[in-house]
């Protein structure tokens, strides 16, 4: 693949990335719930993986085109590596259209991860 062209990613079962995790004072994590967890935090630790992350979240109309996301300071192969990253975590959906790929946070997994760390106790939630 030359470096012009765009990879078809595969969309993962939505079904399968939402957490299912409850807060963290609600008791302790199951081994399969902090295994998914796990690994969209994994994602997320990478600083070139957060900024594309915050790059997508902050982009107007809550999507971005790949070719608005790519100055992150690595090449655009690198890019598309750390983009598939945060898909295979569930963290980001994409679309093409045409000869580009649009991507989205997916909300229902950030709601899910933010709640988990909700330390509050369940009454003042």
């Amino acid at each position: 693949m030359s470096n012009s062209e765009v990879a078809e990613l595969p969309v993962p079962d939505p079904e399968a990335v939402v957490p299912c995790c409850p807060p963290l004072t609600a008791g302790e994590l199951s081994a399969p719930d902090a295994e998914r967890m796990a690994a969209m935090f994994k994602a997320l630790s990478d600083p070139v993986r957060l900024r594309l992350f915050s790059k997508v979240a902050s982009h107007p109309g809550g999507e971005a085109c790949v070719c608005d996301i790519q100055d992150v300071g690595v090449s655009q192969p690198t890019v598309s590596h750390h983009l598939k990253k945060l898909r295979e975590a569930g963290l980001l959906t994409s679309e093409r259209r045409g000869t580009w790929v649009y991507y989205q946070v997916a909300p229902s997994v950030v709601a899910a991860m933010s709640a988990m760390l909700d330390l509050r106790p369940a009454a003042r939630r």
